[in-house]
């Protein structure tokens, strides 16, 4: 009885400890499997079921429209405009939404970029004393 046990238990941590490495070995990216051979640049979803990917393949930048059913070659473009691309929006500062609203600060311009927005804090603000004027009970 217990030799039945134990041989259950050493059957189901092997399987186990199987199943574990096989798992490592599927989440390790394609490019680690097959060299640097393909590499998806930038990828942009259009619709539900639709995208249009930037793939290098060696030393070419191909753009490819992406369905459920199909992938078509859209064009070529330079890899190294893909790159300079992407390192113009890396280096954009990012945009403060706890910073005071534009009308707030008085060194900034009037026509300051979130002014009027949705994201614009005083925006908000002044939603927020519309909304409590409504509701106050006089």
């Amino acid at each position: 009885m217990i030799e039945t046990v134990l041989r259950i238990a050493l059957s189901l941590t092997v399987v186990l400890a199987l199943m574990w490495v096989l798992a490592k070995v599927a989440r390790r990216p394609l490019a680690a499997r097959g060299g640097d051979v393909v590499n998806v640049l930038a990828r942009q979803q259009l619709s539900r079921n639709s995208s249009v990917t930037v793939v290098q393949v060696t030393d070419r930048a191909l753009v490819l429209g992406v369905t459920e059913g199909q992938i078509t070659l859209l064009g070529e473009v330079d890899p190294a405009a893909i790159e300079q691309r992407r390192q113009e929006i890396e280096q954009r500062s990012p945009v403060d939404l706890d910073a005071p609203a534009a009308a707030d600060r008085p060194h900034a311009p009037s026509g300051a970029a979130l002014a009027g927005s949705a994201l614009s804090p005083r925006t908000w603000a002044t939603a927020l004393d519309l909304l409590r004027e409504r509701t106050a009970r006089k």
